[in-house]
This record gives structure tokens, C-alpha cells and sequence, in this order.
């Protein structure tokens, strides 16, 4: 076929709707699956919510950065067109091999694991016996066990759900897009009606939020423990935050993507923020601190009590739409990286081949349903979570480096947008991140030799990121130099 009739990604999302797959893609089940476990992990009601504002400014610091180098680029692809441009194609291709193998797979496949978990509330999934789920066991030497047949059930559901909305975004962006943009709204206002009704509730109490800041402080002096439960609790606080870059993976299909997608990142992020500090100050009005921390399911508890038998399925009801909504547009946007991949000979070529009739990365879409199907089985919500949010920390850290690097290599090139506070705060995105790979990785590897954890997530992680060398050899080896298409 000539280069000129190869059907091409449509520029068909405005505005409104890159804000939507922003927070439809932060939204999931972090905010109803970790309050409870940071409130164990801190003690201080007033610690907690500090660790959510902390955690969104970092985030929005990671956002404000990647709006400028998204500024510059306008092709499909997102983060890798960038690492391409940073730091060239090894590097580049580590890490839309790594979005393929454990970070965009991965948090496809966790998220549409809570989706499951939580339909259970409505319809009980079978489960097999203990003896049976631990007749089969993976060994992986040096990182530790994998149990595929725990909770089948739940993982049968997950798999169907990954498959549908794979169907749903094969059938073309706009109306992926627009999938994307109804259960956005619908989980923002499922929230705010949430964080309404607990503010309303006459049993609240403001008392709540004081008595533990004061006995925090005055014990941290040698007392480690208080400093590593803050930091455990950044990182469940950094996984409901993830998700925000997604939408930079399509560009090529975003009108006047180099002024709509960092005032997507901008907006949105600040959105996702405010509402996640809502929806905690809410959590500690209706119940005291330790109770949350006791909790198992936060959300549900609070409603339970303002709502009576009704809450908790109000809050099953609003897991699976806000879960539904983020697996969307995850699987919408992540499949266009390995297509951006593939079409410069960096991946497996027919990946890069578009739908002619729908205009969609139909190969991309099917490939990545399948390997997220494979996450599913292999791995527990933790485990998936603990291991996606490790890498992606790497390759954010990396990404920031890259705004230093191209104000160097393209100091000329015209910028729609430049970061706020630069050089300070890419410079504080940085060492950040450095500071939570490292602590992250020491963490898993102590927990494991002394019995806390089965497996070491992060080396898992860094394992599979890896695995893609011999591909890239591979790829390098076969690729032929050619005009990249204009698609790409």
C-alpha cells in the first residue's frame, strides 16, 4: 500500500475531552482501596491529609513538566516520542517496553481487578479451595512466588472487561472518547455527591481531625518507623494519582494537541487534587482516624453510617463506574505507544497497522488486551500496583530530566507552554523521584528477607523492564531505516 493511503489516527478530541481522560485516568480505585491502609501507616488525621495535598503537588510539579516537553510534540506515542527526542531510541524504546510489559498493562489489569472485585458485591464469584489455589505455584528465583489460580473468579471478570472495552475502543477514538468523557463525569459527580452527603451527615464530628499531630512530632525523634509509614503511605497516595500522562499518548489524535493537552494536564490534575482532599477530609469527619485505619473498606464504612444498609451498595456502585471509566481510557490511550512503536520499527510490525474502516490501532489494542489478561492471572492487585507504580517512578524521573536536556539540545524550538518555576521545579520532581525508587526498592527487598512480603515487587518490575533488551537487539537488527510515517 502507498505510504499515502495508510490510514491514519483521527484528530477528533477537544479540549473538554482531554480533561476528561486526565481525570477519568487518575480516578479509579485508589482513592476508595488506600485511605484506610495510610491511615494505619501515619496515625494523625492531619498527617494524612497533608500526604494527599503533598502527593498532588508532586504529581501536578510531574504534570506542569511533561506539559512543556508535550508542548513541543504533537505525535502520537506520548512519553516515547519524547524519550526518543531526550535521550534517543534505546532509551525511548525501554520504556514503551516497559508501558507494554508492566505499566499501562499492569494498571489495566489492577484496575479492572477492583472492577471485579467489587461487581462481587452484587453477584458472587466462585472461588476454588485453598489447597487447590496453592497446588499451582510460579517460582521466580530471587524475586518469588506467583499463585495464578487465586481468585479465579474475580480474574475470569477481568479478563471479559479488559476484552469488552478493548472492543468498545476498537470501534473508533471518538466514540472511546466519548465512553471516556460520560463516566468521568459520572464518577466526579458520584464523589462530590459523596463528599456532600458526609459533610451534611449531623453524626460528623470536627474533633476528628486533632490529637495525633502533636504525639506524631513528639515521637519521630528516633523513631524510624513513623518516617517509613509516611513514605509507605506517599506511595498508596502516588498510585491514586497515576494515570495522569496518559493522555500525552494521544497526541496525534487531539486537536491543536501543543495548547490542549497541558491545559488538560494543568486542569485536570488540579481537579483530581481537589477532589481527593475532599473526599479524605469527609472520610475523617464521618469516622475518627482509627477507625479508617481498622476499616477495610473506607468509603463503604462511611457511607454505611450515613446511609444505613443503602451505602454500601452506593459505594460498590460507584467502584465499578469509577473503575470502569479509568480501565477505558487507559486501554484507549496506552495502546497508541506500541503503535507509535511499531511503525518505527521499534516494535512488532503489525502493531503499527491501523484499522481502515475505524481509524484505530486495532492490533495494538488486541495485543495489549491479551498481555493485560496475562498480568491478571499471574498477579494480585499489590502486587501489580506495588510493581507499576516502582517503574513508572523511574521513567517519571527521567521524563523530567528531559525538560534540562531539551531546553539544551532545542533551545530555539518555539514552546507553547514552559514550566512554572524552572528550574525549581523540575529540579524538586527530580530528586523526588530518585528519592522514591531508591527507598521503594530498598523497602521490597527488606520486606521480603525478613517475611513481610512474598515477592519483591519492585525487582519484578525491573525484571520484566529488562526483558526487553534482547527485543530491542532483535528490532535493531531487522529494522530498516525508512521515512517514519506521517501517523506516527
Amino acid at each position: 500500500m502507498p505510504q499515502n493511503n495508510i490510514p491514519k489516527l483521527k484528530s477528533e478530541l477537544g479540549l473538554f475531552t482531554t480533561i476528561a481522560i486526565v481525570i477519568g485516568a487518575v480516578i479509579g480505585s485508589g482513592i476508595f482501596m488506600k485511605p484506610s491502609l495510610m491511615a494505619s501507616q501515619v496515625g494523625s488525621a492531619e498527617i494524612l491529609i497533608l500526604i494527599w495535598i503533598v502527593a498532588g503537588v508532586i504529581t501536578l510539579f510531574g504534570a506542569l513538566t511533561n506539559a512543556e516537553v508535550a508542548g513541543l510534540f504533537s505525535e502520537t506515542g506520548g512519553q516515547y516520542i519524547y524519550f526518543e527526542k531526550m535521550y534517543g531510541e534505546f532509551i525511548a524504546f525501554l520504556y514503551g517496553w516497559a508501558i507494554f510489559i508492566v505499566i499501562q498493562t499492569g494498571s489495566i489489569a489492577s484496575i479492572s481487578y477492583v472492577f471485579s472485585e467489587y461487581f462481587q458485591y452484587f453477584v458472587r464469584l466462585p472461588r476454588l479451595s485453598a489447597g487447590l489455589e496453592n497446588s499451582f505455584i510460579l517460582h521466580i528465583p530471587f524475586i518469588g512466588n506467583i499463585l495464578p489460580l487465586e481468585n479465579i473468579g474475580v480474574k475470569a471478570i477481568t479478563v471479559g472487561l479488559i476484552f469488552l472495552l478493548t472492543i468498545v475502543n476498537y470501534f473508533g477514538v471518538k466514540f472511546g472518547g466519548g465512553i471516556a468523557s460520560f463516566f468521568t463525569s459520572a464518577k466526579v459527580l458520584i464523589l462530590l455527591f459523596f463528599v456532600a452527603i458526609a459533610f451534611a451527615f449531623v453524626g460528623g464530628n470536627a474533633s476528628n481531625f486533632t490529637g495525633h499531630l502533636s504525639d506524631k512530632f513528639s515521637n519521630f525523634n528516633g523513631n524510624p518507623s513513623i518516617f517509613f509509614g509516611v513514605v509507605a503511605a506517599l506511595s498508596g497516595a502516588f498510585w491514586a494519582y497515576d494515570g495522569w500522562n496518559n493522555v500525552t499518548y494521544l497526541a496525534g489524535e487531539i486537536k491543536s494537541p501543543q495548547k490542549n493537552i497541558p491545559l488538560g494536564l494543568l486542569i485536570g490534575t488540579s481537579i483530581v487534587i481537589i477532589i481527593y482532599v475532599l473526599v479524605n477530609i469527609a472520610y475523617i469527619y464521618v469516622l475518627p482516624l482509627d477507625e479508617i485505619a481498622k476499616s477495610e473498606l473506607v468509603a463503604s464504612d462511611v457511607a454505611q453510617k450515613i446511609l444505613g444498609n443503602l451505602g454500601g451498595g452506593f459505594v460498590a456502585a460507584a467502584v465499578l463506574v469509577s473503575t470502569f471509566g479509568t480501565s477505558n481510557g487507559t486501554i484507549m490511550a496506552s495502546s497508541r505507544v506500541y503503535h507509535a512503536m511499531a511503525n518505527r520499527g521499534m516494535f512488532f510490525k503489525p502493531i503499527g497497522k491501523t484499522s481502515p474502516k475505524y481509524f484505530t490501532p486495532a492490533n495494538a489494542l488486541f495485543l495489549q488486551a491479551f498481555w493485560s489478561s496475562l498480568l491478571v492471572i499471574s498477579g494480585t492487585f499489590d502486587t501489580l500496583t506495588d510493581m507499576l507504580i516502582f517503574v513508572s517512578w523511574i521513567f517519571y524521573g527521567l521524563g523530567a530530566v528531559g525538560v534540562f536536556v531539551l531546553r539544551k539540545k532545542m533551545p530555539d524550538n518555539p514552546r507553547s507552554y514552559k514550566v512554572w518555576g524552572y528550574p525549581i521545579i523540575p529540579t524538586i520532581f527530580v530528586l523526588f523521584a530518585l528519592f522514591f525508587v531508591i527507598f521503594t526498592l530498598y523497602n521490597d527487598i527488606n520486606g521480603y528477607l525478613h517475611g513481610r512480603y512474598r515477592i519483591i515487587n519492585s525487582g519484578l518490575g525491573l525484571l520484566l523492564t529488562f526483558s526487553g533488551i534482547p527485543f530491542y537487539l532483535i528490532f535493531k537488527k531487522i529494522y530498516r531505516k525508512k521515512e517514519v510515517p506521517d501517523e506516527c
